[in-house]
């Protein structure tokens, strides 16, 4: 296949294309065409095979897909022959530009690939295009209170797409399928040191937190582990997932894996329900994707009532069994 002008790594699970990496596919494609070039994507094992197919219609024009013992496993991940694997395609292709997801294994991979390269990496971009021996970028800092623009140097370009920043689009009139190519990268025993021996599911109740489209969170004013249960029983009732702070998780209240923001998960529902959380700039940078967002909170000057499309003032250990309450009675109609 021909070389490609920008590559992306493209994250899949279950035979389907994560929905941050289709995210990072769209900002890939606007650079692509600025530099006239093409758009191919990358998939870590086997799997990737099942991913790729849908990938024409966000204007993949070929795929690879990296196959190894070291990869094949859907529940492993091995950090560093993700990274050789790439490398290797990098090299070969030599493309002006990698791209990734801003997920946790994205900005790992491409970290690693900047270190093996010695090349930059910007993170958390939200727009990009080419310069002079580089890109020009627009990136999230400071837990998403503000954007910066500057200049990354490098060949390639390296960067991750802030999640929920850019929509994933499919074109039209693209064609069913695509070029697909496996590939076995050459795999040092050093690459293979790290990997995944045990998976823990979270508590999602069968929604997940980061696809949910509703999400209901409780801060420090829940108050105990047992302040969460009218929380979890509104989130039933919408068919939602339950999330926190992080002051929650750091009192052993919840697991990490429930926790929203800048070090935590980022969501983008339709409708996000905090409650009893004052809204700081770390929490805020996770839910900044949240099409409307409901506060529950006692403070009328908490921070998080100024990004807030509806408020109520009031104590969420009476305003959240009322409301709870009040969808019963609605349903029982």
């Amino acid at each position: 296949m021909a070389a490609a002008s920008v590559l992306v790594l493209v994250e899949h699970a279950a035979g389907e294309p994560d929905e941050l990496s289709l995210q990072a596919l769209a900002l890939a494609r606007g650079y692509a065409a600025a530099v006239d070039g093409t758009l191919a994507a990358v998939l870590i094992g086997a799997a990737g095979r099942d991913a790729a197919a849908v990938l024409a219609a966000h204007g993949v024009t070929s795929a690879f897909v990296a196959r190894h013992d070291a990869l094949d496993d859907p529940d492993g991940f091995a950090p560093d022959a993700w990274a050789a694997s790439l490398i290797e395609l990098i090299e070969r292709l030599a493309p002006a530009a990698v791209l990734a997801a801003g997920s946790d294994r994205g900005n790992e991979i491409l970290a690693r690939v900047g270190a093996r390269l010695d090349q930059p990496m910007a993170a958390n971009c939200v727009e990009a295009a080419p310069a002079q021996a580089g890109a020009h970028l627009t990136r999230i800092r400071w837990g998403g209170s503000l954007l910066e623009e500057a200049t990354l140097d490098g060949t390639p370009v390296l960067l991750t797409v802030a999640p929920h920043a850019v929509a994933a689009q499919t074109l039209e009139g693209t064609p069913q399928t695509l070029p697909e190519e496996s590939f076995t990268p050459d795999l040092a025993a050093e690459d293979q040191r790290v990997a995944v021996v045990e998976r823990v599911a979270a508590r999602t109740g069968g929604v997940s937190l980061s696809d949910a489209t509703v999400v209901v969170s409780g801060g420090r004013g829940v108050g105990s582990t047992e302040g969460f249960a009218a929380i979890e029983e509104l989130a039933a009732l919408l068919g939602g997932a339950v999330g926190c702070s992080r002051a929650v998780t750091m009192a052993g209240w919840r697991p990490h894996s429930d926790q929203v923001g800048q070090t935590g998960t980022k969501i983008a529902p339709e409708l996000y329900i905090p409650c009893g959380i004052s809204g700081a700039t770390q929490h805020m940078a996770g839910c900044k994707g949240a099409k409307r967002l409901l506060a529950i909170n006692p403070d009328a000057e908490a921070p998080i009532l100024a990004s807030a499309d509806y408020a109520v003032i009031g104590d969420l250990h009476t305003v959240v069994p009322a409301i709870n309450a009040a969808i019963r009675k609605a349903r029982e109609t």
